[in-house]
């Protein structure tokens, strides 16, 4: 059988990203004051030129979800209430409770209470947003069920347009992080619920008319670059204004990692191993156990740097979640390939 690959891009995704933070630290020493312009292109605290990044990221995403999958739901319900249950009631919250032990606790004599706020708002946003379109390669890398990944995939889209904000808002409210209600809920209707339209009216229309093998082939292949350089050129921007916050305290990434890369193994774990014990088949334990570890880290991004800002301690905790994603992912679909005896059934 030939060596499953992921291409150049997935595979050297924490390459790219440490690249892009040192091109966009010359670049916003370079060039300050353009930075500074960009900076205040903005429309109720959504960034315009991010937005835009953003949307030529999210969107490609939501084109691949096959909403009818949904429909398939009662075939297998074991392994997709798994995944709800770790997405939704387990994920969010130990991350909040990790984030509250690291940066309120064990680092706030290195990070101070103020960044301490910041780093826990990023990391809890980014724990309530779960894994879409990179779940799809995992789950290939570990010879997950296609068909039964899209199902959680797609479900999983559907419950953020009704969780997401709800479940931040909880959070933050407990750990006493402030934000604005409204602008959360516009960056929901911005960076999910739009995008989601869209990709299903686009979908729906282009299949139809030219049917599935030109809408993979040729309109989805389009968008695989253009996402890629939207990604990289968002990440160039966001460091551009974290440039002096990185060079003074390059520690602070470490510090933000620690947490975020504890609560993605006990995710995954904890996922595969209830997987194990309710008897799920390796080929939807797998996907679901990567589900329950990854992150929709895009929107991530997006909904921090409305409420917070560019500049903000929690946008650099969302992108330090990018900057971790692929090793430590990789990581853990090697151990559910070294595994997969245990799944007998």
């Amino acid at each position: 059988m030939a060596e499953k690959r992921m291409d150049l891009f997935e595979k050297y995704l924490t390459v790219w990203v440490f690249a892009c933070i040192f091109v966009g630290i010359f670049l916003g020493k370079a060039f300050p004051d353009l930075f500074g312009r960009l900076s205040e292109l903005e429309i109720s605290h959504v960034n315009l030129p991010i937005a835009v990044l953003i949307w030529l990221m999210i969107y490609p995403m939501m084109l691949k979800i096959d909403f009818s999958a949904v429909m398939k739901i009662g075939n297998k319900p074991k392994g997709l209430l798994l995944t709800l249950f770790v997405n939704w009631m387990i994920k969010p919250f130990s991350m909040a409770f990790l984030g509250w032990l690291f940066f309120k606790h064990i680092f706030i004599g290195f990070i101070g209470p103020i960044m301490a706020n910041e780093f826990l708002a990023g990391t809890i946003i980014l724990a309530a947003a779960p894994c879409t379109a990179m779940v799809f390669v995992w789950s290939y890398l570990t010879d997950g069920d296609p068909a039964y990944t899209l199902v959680q995939v797609a479900v999983n889209d559907l419950l953020m347009l009704v969780l997401f904000a709800p479940i931040v808002m909880f959070l933050l409210g407990v750990s006493n992080i402030i934000v604005p209600g409204d602008v959360l809920i516009v960056s929901v209707l911005l960076y999910i619920v739009i995008p989601l339209m869209a990709g299903y009216i686009s979908r729906k229309i282009l299949i139809g008319s030219f049917g599935e093998d030109w809408f993979y082939s040729k309109y989805l292949s389009f968008f695989k670059p253009v996402t890629i350089l939207a990604l990289l050129a968002t990440l160039i921007i966001i460091f551009a204004f974290q440039g002096d916050v990185i060079l003074k305290n390059w520690f602070v990434i470490i510090l933000i990692a620690i947490p975020i890369i504890i609560q993605v193994y006990f995710n995954s774990m904890l996922t595969y191993n209830l997987a194990r014990i309710l008897k799920i088949p390796h080929n939807i334990a797998s996907p679901a156990a990567l589900i329950g570890a990854s992150n929709f880290f895009e929107l991530a991004v997006a909904v921090t740097i409305s409420l917070f800002g560019l500049q903000s301690g929690a946008t650099l905790a969302t992108v330090v979640g990018v900057l971790v994603e692929v090793p430590v992912m990789l990581s853990i679909c090697a151990v559910c390939n070294r595994t997969k005896h245990w799944f007998p059934f």
